[in-house]
């Protein structure tokens, strides 16, 4: 590839930098663009002798939301995560200003796996027998990140540690009353949920390390079936685990399941166990009582509702091309994940 085909990326200035800081790189570098990553600009580069790969990240091209796309962030999270055992990938580099290609950016090492998005992508890469086993891993590696201690992993400055759910709920209803007039959805049920939620918040226990995205399409799997490495810590905070635990589960569907978002969706592949089993398996492993845990499978359907919202109006209002169908769905999920909301709410009563 040449330099015109690597957007974000000064190759005269980024190579030799990468060679300084990482051992075993000799130019030129071969590029490769990974998927997903939530737009950073992520690519696989390969050393020319053959002999050392890496995965370099950086922001996304032009201008950007002040705690967007925080590279800083995801470099401290690996750092302090790589000698414990939740899977992260070796943090190697990291470039906290823009002076050698526009923006930071940070050198991580390649990882044997891939992020598991739909059924296609289990069908392709997990055999069957090993399903059981992705299941495990996954929720284990979670469960595991919830047990650490922040402050003892280095990364009591990563959030604020208190009142987390609340701040969640207000943050992004005010989301929603701001997206409003855009989206024009009309459903008094949202604000109803709104209040109820704020009412009946359980008491935050010790802060933990929340990952905020963790799902099968934020980790890498081997050929095993067995969870390599975490991925997508950008917008990692301190907060309360069993919102995060929700956020997994709320989306780990299967066949049949009233409360699903996608009927592709990796966890509906054949040879995953239920919801309820990754529950017990995780309660077992931290000792958490999970007694609250409708709550919090409410505050994220609701918490979705309003993200998916505030897409919609940006759609609606012109500052993204969308087809008219896709357009029409999305406003559909908007109502869907209100529903689901009170829904989930209703089984706390």
């Amino acid at each position: 590839m040449s330099e015109q085909e690597i957007p974000g990326y000064e190759l005269d200035k980024v190579e030799p930098w990468v060679c300084d800081h990482v051992e075993g790189f000799v130019r030129p570098f071969t590029w490769s663009k990974l998927e997903g990553g939530h737009s950073n600009l992520t690519y696989l580069i390969a050393s020319a002798d053959g002999g050392r790969q890496a995965v370099i990240r950086r922001p996304p091209l032009g201008q950007l939301l002040p705690k967007a796309h925080d590279m800083g962030r995801e470099w401290a999270c690996i750092s302090a995560l790589w000698p414990t055992p939740v899977p992260v990938a070796e943090p190697l580099a990291f470039c906290p200003g823009p002076e050698i290609t526009g923006a930071h950016f940070y050198v991580m090492g390649a990882v044997d796996g891939r992020a598991m998005y739909t059924v296609a992508d289990v069908e392709d890469w997990v055999a069957p027998h090993n399903r059981p086993v992705l299941a495990e891993s996954w929720i284990d590696v979670l469960a595991d990140l919830h047990i650490l201690d922040p402050d003892e992993l280095g990364l009591e400055g990563l959030g604020r540690k208190e009142d987390y759910v609340a701040r969640q709920i207000n943050r992004w209803y005010g989301s929603w009353t701001a997206s409003a007039e855009a989206a024009d959805i009309e459903t008094p049920l949202i604000h109803e949920m709104r209040d109820r939620l704020l009412t009946d918040i359980p008491p935050q226990g010790p802060a933990r390390v929340v990952h905020g995205d963790y799902g099968t399409h934020n980790v890498l799997v081997g050929r095993d079936g067995q969870v390599a490495a975490v991925v997508d810590w950008e917008i990692a905070t301190l907060g309360d685990p069993l919102a995060d635990l929700a956020y997994a589960v709320n989306f780990w569907a299967r066949p049949g399941e009233p409360m699903t978002d996608r009927l592709d969706t990796a966890s509906m592949a054949e040879g995953f166990p239920e919801r309820e089993w990754l529950i017990h398996r995780y309660a077992q492993r931290t000792g958490q009582d999970l007694s609250c845990l409708p709550f919090y499978l409410a505050y994220n359907r609701f918490k979705s509702a309003c993200i998916i919202h505030g897409v919609y109006a940006r759609y609606r209002n012109g500052q993204k091309d969308i087809d008219p169908v896709e357009l029409t769905e999305m406003r559909d999920r908007v109502l869907r994940s209100v529903d689901m909301a009170s829904l989930a709410y209703e089984t706390i009563r």
